[in-house]
């Protein structure tokens, strides 16, 4: 930042500015640290969330096998067979 004050002045002016350019770097440091505040904050819900569900995967494994199960039984019940169903890796 360049600032043109008068020769007896100048010192004073140039300080001036070098501390205004440091509270505006200051500003924005806070201003970004609050920003990963808020981003930490938001990841840390995003986990618990993931954690929450981790439970649910035996379910849907046992969901889809129910799934299975209940087509084979639709196509017994119409006295036909149904189409072969490969069983899931699992």
């Amino acid at each position: 930042m360049s600032v043109t004050c008068g020769s007896s002045r100048e010192v004073r002016c140039l300080e001036s500015g070098r501390v205004k350019e440091k509270e505006l770097a200051d500003r924005q440091l806070d201003a970004l640290l609050e920003r990963l505040d808020r981003l930490t904050a938001e990841l840390r819900a995003l986990n618990r969330r993931l954690d929450a569900g981790e439970h649910l995967t035996p379910i849907v494994r046992e969901l889809g096998a129910l799934n299975d199960s209940l087509q084979a039984l639709a196509y017994a019940a119409l006295g036909r067979q149904g189409p072969e169903i490969r069983r899931r890796a699992g």
